[in-house]
């Protein structure tokens, strides 16, 4: 069951990439400028949208790391649970 899973989701991800489009991370005003700028020969506009774009994928990036090493640190394996027939006393 655990394969037929794992193959669904593999191919989901392969249709997705596989269907995907350019992606354009700038508003109308910002492309515009950009590209501007780039026929009037100037080179600050060329690495606009990679910037954007890293900007963009960086906090998405940071809570999957942060999810990642909070999954691996607190996950438990083979826990004995011991429960006692006694009562237990919280005051």
């Amino acid at each position: 069951m655990k394969t037929i899973k794992y193959c669904a989701v593999i191919i989901c991800f392969l249709i997705l990439v596989a269907f995907s489009s350019d992606v354009s991370a700038q508003c109308s005003m910002c492309t515009l400028n950009a590209e501007n700028s780039v026929q009037n020969g100037n080179t600050q506009g060329n690495g606009l949208n990679n910037g954007i774009m890293y900007l963009l994928g960086m906090p998405y990036l940071a809570v999957v790391v942060v999810g990642f090493v909070w999954y691996k640190k607190y996950r438990r394996k083979d826990i004995l649970v011991d429960i006692k027939d006694e009562k237990i006393n919280l005051n």
